[in-house]
């Protein structure tokens, strides 16, 4: 009978999670990032996140606090540390290990 959660486990079931996503348009790299973002925002933080996606074709001014040298590029803004992943997160495993996200194991 497992019912412990791991630190990190614990911290993220209370935290809203933000996110933000940098775009340049409507490429396929983009709506892929974007698709696959959401995917597994919903599988893994359901209800505890905040996404926000920034075109910087609208609004190049914000790559620079963010420090984003490349498209698409995700940005955990909370919890801290701050992390980045850029690509199309295609790569469910990255994404995740990245984000450190951990998925929950079975109740």
């Amino acid at each position: 009978m497992q019912s412990t959660l791991a630190p990190t486990q614990a911290i993220m079931d209370e935290e809203t999670w933000e996110l933000r996503l940098y775009v340049a348009g409507q490429t396929v790299k983009s709506v892929t990032a974007l698709a696959n973002l959401k995917k597994y925002c919903e599988a893994y933080l359901q209800g505890r996140y905040r996404l926000e996606v920034i075109d910087l074709l609208e609004h190049p001014q914000l790559a620079e606090g963010d420090q984003i040298l490349a498209i698409p590029t995700l940005v955990r803004k909370v919890p801290s540390p701050i992390r980045k992943i850029i690509g199309d997160l295609s790569n469910q495993e990255r994404v995740l290990v990245g984000l450190d996200i951990r998925p929950a194991g079975p109740k």
